[in-house]
């Protein structure tokens, strides 16, 4: 998989991603409340929780503070009502944004997501106006070092996963959304833990970017929408040219 894949700009910022320990707490811990709240609390019957306690561990995540998010969310101990909200617009030169929410007030949310793409010079449009660009898929990736290439193809291929793209970074297997659980089960029985397991936005059509200077907006963009607490998830349709990948 080279620079021009969408998913491989996903890998290249996650060293700086970690390093919002804090942040990405309260992120994951909501999104195991949402999946514990809306499922059952028992991860073996609930594939969205079983994903948020897979990216907890991966992160490194204290066992506690996952307990009492799932007890919360089960009524056991009292806890937050969070609503699930997803925006779309553009970001400047015309890169889709479709920017994933877990709020307990719609309107604060809002107000924040549309101010940032105002001063981004982008526009939030209406819900539908860029997901059309995307497919939702599953989205598996693995350290590249677990597997050759052709032993992930294979076991990819073999436990249902759609496509297979590897370098010898990471390896990132795509799935129908049915098919997503039984895929990453079977291989997480074969390889343990991936290093990330999702539904996620695949685009149809890339926008690749090769001014260095319109990456470092676009980041800088897509940064300051990822510190926003509410925020879960941030996809875009852009890829860098191998040289700006590596200058960023």
């Amino acid at each position: 998989m080279s620079g021009h894949s969408q998913f491989a700009n996903i890998k290249h910022r996650k060293g700086a991603q970690d390093k919002k320990k804090a942040k990405l707490f309260t992120k994951i811990l909501r999104e195991v409340t949402v999946a514990a709240k809306t499922g059952q609390p028992d991860p073996n019957f609930n594939p969205r929780l079983r994903n948020a306690l897979i990216d907890a561990r991966t992160n490194n995540m204290p066992k506690d503070r996952l307990d009492a998010a799932i007890k919360k969310a089960s009524g056991e101990i009292g806890g937050e009502n969070f609503e699930e909200i997803r925006y779309e617009g553009y970001a400047s030169g015309g890169v889709a944004i479709i920017v994933e929410a877990l709020t307990d007030n719609r309107n604060r949310t809002a107000s924040e997501v549309r101010s940032l793409f105002t001063k981004s010079g982008g526009a939030l449009g209406e819900t539908g106006s860029v997901g059309f660009m995307f497919d939702h898929v599953g989205v598996i990736q693995f350290d590249g070092k677990i597997a050759s290439e052709e032993k992930m193809f294979e076991a990819a291929l073999e436990a249902g996963a759609e496509e297979v793209e590897s370098s010898t970074e990471i390896h990132v297997v795509i799935t129908q959304p049915e098919n997503f659980a039984a895929v990453r089960d079977a291989l997480i029985e074969k390889f343990k833990d991936p290093l990330s397991a999702k539904l996620d936005w695949k685009a149809k059509v890339t926008v690749e970017i090769s001014d260095l200077e319109q990456a470092q907006k676009l980041m800088k963009f897509v940064d300051a929408l990822e510190d926003c607490d509410d925020v879960q998830k941030v996809t875009g349709n852009y890829v860098f040219a191998d040289e700006i990948a590596e200058k960023i």
